[in-house]
C-alpha cells in the first residue's frame, strides 16, 4: 500500500535558459544562426563542449563531451571559444528580471535558477503565468529564450523545465504528481546518477513506482542517508527550500590551451589572466579571500595544485602575483602544460571586514 502524495502548499519555478552560451553567440553573431555550433575548445580535441546549439544536438553532441568527439560526430560543426565575461553580464540581466518578481531566487549556475513564488498575488497568483511572464521579459530584454518548470517542490520543477524545451513551460500539478512520478525512469530523478541508477536496476527498481514500493529501510540499508532521500522523492516529498543567499566556498577560473605550453613567460601570462578573471568574480560577488590555489594540468592529463593562505585578505588581482609566482616555482616541470587555473577560497563578504579595515581611521 502506497501513501498518497500530499504536497506542501508551495509554488516553485525552475527557470533554465535554452543552450545559453550557444544562444548568446548566435544572438551576437548572426552568421552563426542555424549552424551546428559548439562553444568550448576546438575540433583538434582541446577542451570540452561547454554548450551545444540545438542544431548540433541531433548528432548526439552534448555538454561535457570532448571537442574531439563532437567534431567526429559532426564534421561540419562550428567551434567558438567561450566569452564568459559576456555570459556573466547577460546572466546578471536575467537575474535582475527574476528579482523584480521575487527576492526568493536561488541561482544554480549562470543559466538556471529556482524561484519560490508562494503567496505572490501578481499575475492572478498563478505560478504558470509568472513563469510565462519571466520568459517573455527575458526574450524582450535579452533576445534569448528560456524554458520553465512549475510545481510544488524543487525536484519536480526542475524535471518539468526539461519537458517542453526549448522555449516552453511545463507544469506538474499536485493532482498529476503521483502518476507522473510513477512512470518516470529513475535516471530522470534529480540526485540519481549513473552509478546509483545501476545499483537500483540491480535491485529491480527501474521507475518511480518501483522506487516508491521499496521500503525506506531497504533503501537506507543500501545507500545510507541518501536512501531516505530517494524514498522521499519517489513519494513527491522534497522539502528543500529555495535559498536566496548561497554561500560561496570558492571562486575560480581556468583555461585549456589550444597547444601545450612550456615557456615560463607564456605560462605566467596565462596564470595572471585567469587570476584577473577570478578576482573580478570575487569583486562582483562582494567577496574577499585569504587563500589562493594554483592548478596545473599536464599533457598526460595528470594534475597538481599548490595553495597559500594569508593572514590578511587579497586586496587586488596584482597583490596575488607574488604568491602565484612562488606557487608556480614550486610546480614540477617535467611535462608540457595543457591547463592552468586560479581559485580563491577562505571567502568573507567584504562588508564584514570593512569595520576592521576602518578601525583606526
Amino acid at each position: 500500500m502506497t501513501v498518497p502524495i500530499i504536497p506542501p502548499l508551495r509554488k516553485i519555478i525552475h527557470l533554465d535558459m535554452d543552450a545559453f552560451y550557444a544562444s548568446v553567440e548566435q544572438r551576437d553573431f548572426p552568421e552563426l544562426r542555424g549552424k551546428p555550433l559548439v562553444v568550448g575548445g576546438d575540433p583538434s580535441g582541446r577542451g570540452v563542449v561547454a554548450a551545444a546549439s540545438y542544431e548540433i544536438r541531433p548528432f548526439g553532441v552534448r555538454s561535457a563531451m570532448s571537442c574531439y568527439e563532437a567534431h567526429k560526430r559532426c564534421p561540419d560543426a562550428v567551434f567558438v571559444r567561450p566569452r564568459f565575461e559576456v555570459y556573466r553580464a547577460v546572466s546578471a540581466d536575467i537575474r535582475a528580471i527574476m528579482l523584480s518578481l521575487t527576492p526568493h531566487v536561488e541561482p544554480l549556475s549562470l543559466d538556471e535558477a529556482y524561484l519560490d513564488v508562494t503567496g505572490l498575488d501578481v499575475h492572478k497568483g498563478s505560478a504558470t503565468l509568472m513563469a510565462n511572464w519571466l520568459r517573455a521579459q527575458i526574450l524582450e530584454q535579452t533576445g534569448l529564450t528560456a524554458s520553465a518548470g512549475v510545481s510544488f517542490n524543487k525536484m519536480l520543477a526542475k524535471i518539468a523545465s526539461d519537458l517542453n524545451k526549448p522555449n516552453g513551460t511545463a507544469i506538474i500539478a499536485p493532482a498529476d504528481a503521483e502518476d507522473f512520478i510513477s512512470s518516470l525512469p529513475i535516471e530522470r530523478f534529480h540526485g540519481i546518477g549513473k552509478a546509483t541508477a545501476k545499483r537500483l536496476h540491480a535491485m529491480g527498481i527501474s521507475t518511480g513506482a518501483d522506487l516508491r514500493r521499496t521500503p525506506a529501510p531497504v533503501l537506507v540499508n543500501e545507500f545510507g542517508k541518501r536512501g531516505q532521500f530517494y524514498h522521499d522523492i519517489a513519494n513527491g516529498r522534497d522539502e528543500r527550500p529555495v535559498k536566496s543567499k548561497r554561500q560561496h566556498k570558492s571562486v575560480g577560473s581556468e583555461t585549456t590551451f589550444r597547444d601545450n605550453l612550456s615557456g615560463d613567460d607564456d605560462l605566467r601570462a596565462q596564470i595572471y589572466a585567469q587570476n584577473d578573471d577570478a578576482f573580478n568574480q570575487l569583486h562582483s560577488k562582494q567577496l574577499t579571500a585569504y587563500t589562493i590555489t594554483l592548478k596545473i594540468k599536464y599533457a598526460d592529463f595528470s594534475q597538481i595544485t599548490r595553495s597559500h593562505t594569508l593572514s590578511t585578505a587579497f586586496n587586488s588581482a596584482e597583490s596575488a602575483h607574488f604568491w602565484l609566482d612562488k606557487l608556480f616555482a614550486d610546480i614540477p616541470r617535467q611535462l608540457p602544460i595543457r591547463l592552468v587555473g586560479v581559485t580563491y577560497s577562505s571567502l568573507t563578504p567584504i562588508a564584514q571586514i570593512l569595520p576592521q579595515l576602518n578601525l583606526f581611521d
